[in-house]
Parts: structure tokens; C-alpha cells; sequence
């Protein structure tokens, strides 16, 4: 398959307006990659629509003859993650066990919002089973692989995996996918610039869309906890995070090395799972004895949750509703703070589907230093920061809870600053 070229949102639009291209040309061309024989398109989606798309594309480009484009998305392609509901399809959540689940009657918010913005769905995107990994393997549909390295088959990422990997391969322009603990940092393509994310962003939202101006880089105080985080990192992972705070201290940003010692707190609390596992099973253990259903890296997680006492859950809560309270812009004399999404590069997902254990601990890896950003209720985006042809390396762009405009903001700063040129690719 030849490589995706990727184009922001604003570019397309663009396009577009100018009559360069249409919605049609648009969702013919990633209905072609997907249909690829040589490309990851049947295990990256769990359905296509593609009849439904043409003519969506179709009407997108009667209705942009007459005027009427209601933005910046209109006549663009987006995937869907397998865990929202579309009207007329079955959610399976990326599960067999929900595949003969009644259809869903309505669209989710976030799809509705976006078929309002003239968004063309395509179809469905694979995801862990239930959301419940930062790996992305899926026993049951299929596993696609890191765009970086086909050849080992690298692991793309969980639990948002068929989102990023549909644009980093060019089905989508963008994607819709969730993050509880790191879903859609940890693959880290859901779009191709931090400009398109704030566009999705403000859809999303129900905001009218418009540009976001970058914060300026001279003088952006980046704080970079100096505990946890930075922990353990894979070489890779350490001297590309090296070289990124280097660039940006060049470029005028004020580095702060700081302590966050509710990360530290908020590690300890997680020890034991933290608060997905007794959630999970409330929602899944019905479902427990068809276990032979439901991939064993998930069950395992689930079943975890029911030996949780119900005090230790109380207390956990207590914990983080304390930790929130503290973890706060008041206390913290920064714009944003950096680190690396990931502590790991991409491993092959051969030895983990082989061995429980090996899972055990890259899925804790992956999931380590997101999940504590979404324990202490934050926000942040991801960016690449690894050279071309190398392992990707993510930057992971944190603010606090309610900064979500901040956090773009600065995004685009860093970005301009880092010199980023094309997509991201997953990690």
C-alpha cells in the first residue's frame, strides 16, 4: 500500500472551498485504502459504511454548490470508535459478546455533533475489547499494526488502536475515539495537527469553530515533574524528550523543573488497579460466564474488580477527589507541563499475545503516566517528537482540569516551535 499523505483539516477544507476536490473524491479515496488488500483496513474497522458515506459525501457537495457548509469538517471522512453509538448499527465495543446486542436507536452526542458539522462517518473503528487496555490487541477482530513497523508488527496502542491507525493510514481525515486512562493519547493519530484537534475540539463542544491562536512560545513557563514521569524511560524515549525540551528552551520557552507530589500520591493509590477494575465489573459481570467469549487480557482485569472491597473503592475516591483538590493551577506556577506519553517505544505484539505477564507489564507501561493525568482530572494532547523513520515518541502537553484551550494553545506554541511537519504516527 503506498504511504498515506496526510492534510490538516484546514488544508482540506480549503481544498474543498476552492473546488480542488469534493467530499465524494475525499471518501472514494480512504474507502480504496481501507478496501487495500495489502493495507490494515479489515482490522482496523469493525464496519464500513460505505454506501451511507458516498452519499453523505454526495449531499456534502450539493449542499456546499448552495452555500450552506456548517464547518470547518463538512465533507470530510471520520471513523468512529466502536464504542459509541450510530443509529442503525450494534456497538459492540469491540466485543463478540455484544454483537447480537439490539442496535443502537439514536446517534451518541459527540457522532451527532459531528454529522452536524457535515462530518462523513465511514464506518467503525476496532478498539481494545471494552476499552480495556493501553495495548490494542483484539483477539476478536483483528489487531492492526503500528504504521512505524508493519514488518514486527508492532503494537499500535490501545484502547482507541483502529482510530489512530485509520488516520495515520489515510481512511479518515480524522477520528472519534474516548480516553479513560490514556485511549487516545497512548496511540497518539486520532488527527493529523493540534490545529485539527482544536477544530474537532470546538464540533465537539457544540462551539463555532474558529482559529485558536498559539500561546507565545517566549516565555511559556513548561513545567517538567521531576518525579514519576521521568521514571524508567526507554533510551529512545529519554533522549527524544531530552532533545524536545532543548528545542524549546532554544526557542525562548522557560524550562521549570518542578516536583508534582500528586503524581506521586496518585501512583501509590493506583497500585492496586485503581478505579477501572470495580467499575468494569459492575458493568461486565454478567457477562463472566461466557468467559470463554472474551479475551483473557481483559477478563482477567475484570474479574480483578470483584475481589475489590467496597471500602478500599470508597477510600480510592476519597483519595482522588483529595488529590483533584490540590492538583490545581493555584498551586503551580506554570502554563503547562511536558513529558513523555509513553515511558516505552512500540514492542512487537507477538511475545504479548504469547505470554500473560509480558502483557501485564507493557499494558502498565503504556498506561502509566496517562492514566494519573485523567486520575487527577487534567487535560492534555499528545505530539510527536522523534525523528523521521524513528521509533515514535510522544510528548504528552498537560494542563489542568478545565485548561482544555490552554493546553491547545500552547500545543500549537510547541509544536510550531518543535518544527513538526506532518502526521502523527501511533505510538
Amino acid at each position: 500500500m503506498a504511504e498515506a499523505i496526510l492534510r490538516p483539516i484546514a488544508a482540506l477544507a480549503q481544498e474543498l472551498a476552492a473546488g480542488k476536490t469534493t467530499s465524494r473524491k475525499l471518501v472514494e479515496a480512504a474507502l480504496a485504502r481501507i478496501a487495500d488488500a495489502a493495507g490494515e483496513g479489515g482490522r482496523v474497522f469493525t464496519k464500513v459504511h460505505a454506501q451511507g458515506a458516498l452519499l453523505a459525501a454526495d449531499a456534502s457537495d450539493r449542499l456546499r454548490k448552495e452555500g450552506v457548509v456548517p464547518s470547518p469538517l463538512a465533507g470530510l471522512p471520520v471513523s468512529i470508535k466502536d464504542l459509541f453509538d450510530i443509529a442503525g448499527d450494534v456497538t459492540t465495543a469491540g466485543s463478540k459478546i455484544l454483537r447480537d446486542a439490539a442496535p443502537a436507536t439514536a446517534d451518541a452526542v459527540a457522532v451527532a455533533r459531528l454529522r452536524a458539522g457535515g462530518a462523513v462517518v465511514i464506518g467503525r473503528s476496532n478498539m481494545t475489547e471494552f476499552a480495556f487496555s493501553g495495548v490494542g490487541i483484539n483477539p476478536h477482530y483483528g489487531t492492526p499494526a503500528n504504521p512505524y513497523d508493519r514488518g514486527r508488527r508492532r503494537i499500535p496502542g490501545g484502547s482507541s488502536s483502529g482510530a489512530a491507525v485509520s488516520v495515520a493510514d489515510g481512511m479518515a481525515a480524522f477520528a472519534l475515539g474516548t480516553d479513560t486512562g490514556g485511549s487516545v493519547r497512548i496511540p497518539a493519530a486520532l488527527a493529523p495537527t493540534v490545529a485539527c484537534c482544536a477544530t474537532v475540539f470546538q464540533v465537539l463542544a457544540g462551539e463555532r469553530p474558529q482559529a485558536l491562536n498559539p500561546a507565545a512560545i517566549a516565555g511559556l513557563r513548561v513545567g517538567v515533574p521531576k518525579n514519576t514521569m521521568l521514571e524508567d524511560l526507554d533510551v529512545e524515549v529519554m533522549e527524544a524528550f531530552n532533545s524536545a525540551i532543548q528545542r524549546l528552551s532554544h526557542r525562548g520557552a522557560k524550562i521549570v523543573e518542578l516536583a508534582v507530589p500528586e503524581f506521586d500520591e496518585a501512583a501509590k493509590a493506583n497500585a492496586g488497579g485503581g478505579i477501572s477494575p470495580p467499575e468494569a465489573y459492575v458493568v461486565h459481570r454478567k457477562w463472566i460466564e461466557r468467559e470463554q467469549e472474551i479475551d483473557p487480557r481483559v477478563l482477567e482485569r475484570i474479574l480483578r474488580g470483584g475481589f475489590v472491597l467496597a471500602a478500599d473503592y470508597i477510600e480510592l475516591l476519597a483519595t482522588r477527589a483529595r488529590l483533584m483538590r490540590r492538583f490545581v493551577r493555584a498551586n503551580y506556577d506554570i502554563d503547562v507541563m511536558v513529558m513523555p506519553t509513553v515511558p516505552r517505544i512500540a514492542p512487537p505484539m507477538e511475545a504479548l499475545e504469547r505470554n500473560p505477564d509480558s502483557f501485564r507489564l507493557a499494558n502498565g507501561n503504556m498506561l502509566r503516566n496517562t492514566n494519573l493525568i485523567n486520575f487527577l482530572d487534567g487535560c492534555a494532547l499528545t505530539l510527536p517528537i522523534h525523528r523521521p523513520r524513528e521509533a515514535p515518541v510522544g510528548l504528552m502537553v498537560v494542563g489542568f482540569s478545565g485548561d482544555d484551550e490552554r493546553v491547545l494553545s500552547a500545543g500549537l506554541a510547541i509544536e510550531g516551535a518543535l518544527a513538526y511537519q506532518g502526521p502523527v504516527l501511533v505510538e
